[in-house]
C-alpha cells in the first residue's frame, strides 16, 4: 500500500493479486452475507448497474485491475512476443502471453466500478499502459499500451455484463483486443473468457469458456479452453485451459497444449511429438512490485489511484462509515456533472480514445494518439 499526501492532492496505490488471489483484504466474507445480496434479484437479472456496498470492494478500481494485467508481470511475456524469430514461435508466444493476462479474482470483493472519464496512466520501463472509461452505461473501459522502442502496440475495449441465473454471476466480457507487432506487420485478434461467480452450492469464482486468437498476416490461429468445476466441485479442473494451434488454411492442427493457467501450461508438437513448458505461472506472478508515484504533478484528477483514495483508505482501516461516505461523494460528484452537462446541452466526449458502436451493437475504441507517453507512476523494475 502505498499513500501520497501533497498539496491536497492524495493517491492510493496498492499492490497487485498475486498468484493466490492475495491482496490488501481481509479473508472472503460469508456465503451467507453473499447471498444476501441477491435475495431480492430474479434470475436473468442484468447487473449492470448493481450497487455494490463498500465492505465487498478491493480498494482498487476495475481501470486499475485492467491495466495490471498489462504492466504486472514477474517476467516480460510481452516482450518475447516480438522478439520471437519465426512466425510461428512469435505465435506460440502471443498464446503464452495471453494465457498470462489472467489474474486470480477473489471470491466475494469486487473492483470499484469506474466513474465516466476515469483514467489509469502507468509506466513499466518502456511500456506505457493508460486506460480511460470512455462510457458509464453501459460501462465501456478502453486500454492502448504501447512499447516505443519494439514497435509493439496493445488495444482493448472492454463491457462486462454480468447476469443473476440464481445461483451463480455470469459475467460476460465482451470487446475485441488487437496486439500489434508493427516491426513485423502483424496485428493479434483475440477475445476473452468470462467470469464465473458461483454462489450455490459450492461457492467459487472462475474463468471460464473459449478464446480464439487469430493472425491474419501469419495464417495461424488458436483455441482456447478455460475450465472450472462442476456446480458440485466434484468434476472438472480448477482453473484449466486446453487448446491448439493450427494454421488457419487447412484447419491442420500443429500445436496442442494442456494445463492449468495458475501453475503451468505444456505444449506438444504434433509433428515431432516434443513436449514444451509454454507457461509457468510462478515466473509471471514472482517479485510482483505494487507501483509507485514519480512524478505528482503529472497525476491527473482524472486517476483512479486520485478518485478513489479517500475510500480505499477507509476499506484498510474497516471504517466503513466513512467509505461509505467517500463513496457517496464520488457518486454525487458524479451526478452533479451530469446535470451540468445536461442543463448545458453537452455531450460528454472521451479524452483519450474515439468510441463507435456498429448496427450489431458492437463497441470499439481506437486510440487518438498512436503512442502513450510516460507516465507519472510507475512499476519499479527491482
Amino acid at each position: 500500500m502505498v499513500t501520497i499526501i501533497k498539496d491536497e492532492k492524495k493517491i492510493f496505490l496498492s499492490r497487485p493479486h498475486s498468484i493466490n488471489g492475495d491482496s490488501e483484504v481481509d479473508s472472503p466474507k460469508s456465503i451467507q452475507r453473499i447471498s444476501s445480496l441477491f435475495k431480492n434479484i430474479k434470475p436473468g437479472f442484468d447487473l449492470t448497474n448493481f450497487k455494490l456496498p463498500p465492505l465487498f470492494n478491493l480498494p482498487k478500481s476495475h481501470l486499475q485491475c485492467y491495466g495490471e494485467t498489462v504492466y504486472c508481470m514477474g517476467t516480460d511475456m510481452l516482450s518475447r512476443c516480438n522478439q520471437a524469430d519465426s512466425p510461428v514461435d512469435r505465435f506460440i508466444s502471443v498464446v503464452a502471453w495471453n494465457i498470462s493476462t489472467l489474474r486470480p479474482p477473489i471470491f466475494g470483493f469486487a473492483p470499484y466500478n469506474p466513474i465516466l472519464g476515469e483514467t489509469h496512466h502507468v509506466s513499466r520501463a518502456n511500456l506505457n499502459v493508460l486506460l480511460e472509461q470512455i462510457s458509464h452505461h453501459p460501462p465501456v473501459s478502453a486500454l492502448h499500451a504501447t512499447d516505443e522502442k519494439q514497435k509493439i502496440q496493445l488495444i482493448r475495449c472492454q463491457l462486462c455484463v454480468p447476469k443473476f441465473n440464481g445461483i451463480a454471476v455470469v459475467n460476460e466480457v465482451r470487446g475485441k483486443r488487437q496486439l500489434k507487432l508493427l516491426s513485423r506487420g502483424e496485428t493479434y485478434e483475440m477475445n476473452s473468457p468470462d467470469l464465473l461467480i458461483r454462489i450455490l452450492p459450492t461457492p467459487g469464482v472462475d474463468w471460464d469458456g473459449d478464446v480464439r486468437i487469430r493472425c491474419p498476416e501469419n495464417g495461424l490461429e488458436a483455441e482456447l479452453h478455460y475450465g472450472h468445476k462442476s456446480f458440485l466441485g466434484l468434476r472438472g479442473s480448477h482453473r484449466s485451459v486446453k487448446g491448439k494451434i493450427l494454421e488457419t488454411s487447412t484447419k491442420r492442427t500443429l500445436f496442442e497444449f494442456n494445463g492449468n493457467w495458475d501453475r503451468t501450461v505444456t505444449m506438444k508438437d504434433n509433428a515431432s511429438r516434443k513436449l514444451t513448458v509454454i507457461y509457468n505461472a510462478e515466473e509471471v506472478y514472482s517479485g510482483l512490485k505494487t507501483p509507485i508515484v514519480n512524478d505528482l504533478q503529472g497525476v491527473l484528477s482524472t486517476e483512479s489511484a486520485a478518485v478513489w483514495s479517500e475510500l480505499s483508505e477507509a476499506l484498510m482501516r474497516h471504517d466503513w462509515e466513512k467509505a461509505n461516505e467517500a463513496k457517496n461523494a464520488v457518486e454525487e460528484k458524479q451526478r452533479e456533472l451530469l446535470r451540468e452537462r445536461e442543463s448545458k446541452g453537452e455531450t460528454w466526449v472521451p479524452q483519450h480514445f474515439t468510441l463507435t458502436r456498429n448496427k450489431d451493437g458492437v463497441w470499439d475504441c481506437l486510440p487518438i494518439h498512436q503512442w502513450v507517453p510516460p507516465a507519472p507512476i510507475i512499476v519499479p523494475l527491482s
